[in-house]
């Protein structure tokens, strides 16, 4: 009766359109005043959920992705890739992805990077005379191997609600997919190029000086070296790289580029202040739904009940695809983990699949769903910054969402891709 009574209040509240966060809170307080649990529960798990070493590395870094973006360490980016790639039909798309994978190097938030990248890459896609709807499906694509790409802020959470699963291992597991993802991206964005006829007049412009180019964009290259490059000699933990990366984005602004000021201090900590805590406040507030479901044990004989259907571990890794593929479609990535993650895990547990793995997956159908219409919010940022209205992204949209669950059968058919990585490191 409880249970019944729990999940009808969180569906009822969801389809009123209550923030996702509240609804998890009220949800989970009826339970605990249903079953008696005591009231001191609720304070109690909203603290302990975020009072955790490893969330300090979460505000670091979505601060350090919004001081790359002021900085102007995109434009830079796009500038070398450019002369990196050249010009042509297709080749402004494979830079602006090949730039959101070295911004996902330094930020792991996919809003940010659609927003960093876009503002530098949509412009110059429009004047080559791209369609808008394709160009900002490209950005939005793109900027959500963000979060696979580490440090990433989903690992991060990923790692604290699920035991066995450090950040570091998750950081190592995240790359090989991350980047196969990126070159997964790029076919189709080359193919429709070509097929519609998009950037012709592309060949004509100039292409950039490779060593100037190279010699500007150093210092935004040299971010995801000294942030991962650091944690693997062992030089900081996954939270001090991010101060590290918070000091050195502060030190090429305002230094080298000087395109950070001190007035603007005060902007960018309010920003990445309101971002860490809207994610900490309804990671808090998730954490009492959980503690109740997990407590009452509400999830156990539906584990039960899918573990003895006959559907297997690759049947209900199918099941979960295309769950979490719809789901993707109107919820953010950080409450899919704080709404399925205790539902998925005696799942993981009775099929015995690798946590780290299995965040890696859960990580890539998130990734996916922050571009798949009608909610993707990557796609609600490129599509603000083109001028153009969402629904003009869908007809693009399926052809690298297709490309991504490509990627998504090969790293459950072959889980080494995930794992040989940080098993060869030690992790």
């Amino acid at each position: 009766m409880t249970a019944l009574a729990i999940f009808a209040v969180f569906v009822l509240l969801m389809l009123s359109g209550t923030p996702i966060g509240v609804v998890m809170l009220l949800a989970g307080s009826l339970g605990i005043g249903m079953a008696q649990l005591g009231w001191l529960a609720v304070p109690n798990n909203f603290y302990a959920s975020i009072a955790k070493y490893p969330l300090l590395a979460l505000p670091m870094f979505i601060l350090v992705g919004v001081i790359f973006d002021r900085s102007g360490v995109a434009t830079r980016l796009v500038k070398f890739a450019t002369a990196l790639i050249g010009r042509g039909p297709g080749m402004l798309p494979v830079v602006a992805i090949s730039v959101a994978m070295v911004f996902g190097g330094i930020s792991g938030s996919g809003p940010a990077t659609a927003a960093a990248v876009g503002s530098v890459v949509l412009v110059a896609m429009a004047r080559a005379g791209y369609n808008p709807g394709f160009s900002a499906t490209v950005v939005g694509a793109a900027a959500s191997l963000d979060i696979l790409i580490p440090p990433s802020i989903a690992f991060i959470v990923y790692s604290v609600m699920v035991p066995g699963a450090s950040v570091p291992a998750l950081f190592a597991a995240g790359m090989v997919p991350g980047l196969l993802a990126g070159l997964a991206l790029m076919l189709p964005a080359i193919w429709l190029s070509r097929r519609h006829g998009f950037g012709v007049s592309e060949r004509n412009l100039p292409r950039p000086s490779f060593w100037l180019s190279l010699r500007e964009a150093s210092w935004g290259l040299a971010a995801p070296v000294l942030i991962l490059g650091g944690m693997r000699a062992g030089w900081f933990t996954p939270t001090e790289a991010a101060v590290v990366a918070v000091f050195y984005g502060l030190f090429v602004g305002m230094v080298i580029y000087r395109t950070i000021r001190w007035r603007d201090i005060l902007s960018i900590l309010v920003e990445a202040a309101e971002t860490s805590g809207i994610i900490l406040a309804i990671m808090g507030m998730a954490s009492v739904f959980a503690y109740v479901v997990s407590t009452l044990g509400v999830i156990d004989p539906i584990a039960r009940a899918i573990t003895n259907s006959g559907l297997g571990s690759y049947g209900t890794l199918a099941v979960l695809v295309v769950l979490l593929l719809f789901i993707g479609m109107v919820l953010d990535g950080v409450s899919i983990f704080l709404i399925f993650i205790p539902l998925l895990l005696p799942l993981m547990r009775a099929f015995q699949w690798d946590p780290v793995w299995f965040g890696v997956l859960l990580t890539f159908m998130v990734a996916i769903g922050q571009f798949t219409p009608p909610m993707a919010v990557n796609l609600m940022v490129s599509s603000k910054l083109a001028g153009i209205s969402i629904e003009q992204t869908t007809r693009w949209a399926f052809w690298f969402v297709a490309a991504m669950l490509l990627m998504v059968a090969l790293m459950v058919m072959l889980p080494g891709i995930v794992l040989w990585l940080p098993h060869a490191l030690g992790y």
